[in-house]
């Protein structure tokens, strides 16, 4: 008998992310993001939240890509509590 794979990063709940681009990104892009937070911190941005699967954060990383941002680096930073 086959299971499909529990694809959640954590297997159990969604993982925090913290993606940190390079210059400001306004907040009104947070939609953008599926509602991931958005704050800056000098000249960079963070995207924060809760992501529930490694597919998930490849379209994070895709939508970063996408509006042409420099990608500084990707952290997982705390698992959510449910």
């Amino acid at each position: 008998m086959s299971r499909e794979p529990d694809r959640r990063v954590d297997g159990c709940r969604p993982a925090v992310f913290q993606v940190r681009v390079q210059g400001r990104l306004d907040r009104a892009w947070e939609d953008w993001f599926e509602g991931l937070t958005i704050t800056h911190q000098g000249d960079d941005t963070l995207i924060t939240g809760p992501v529930v699967d490694q597919a998930a954060l490849h379209g994070l990383i895709r939508s970063v890509r996408d509006l042409g941002l420099p990608l500084v680096s990707v952290i997982r930073t705390d698992v959510e509590d449910p």
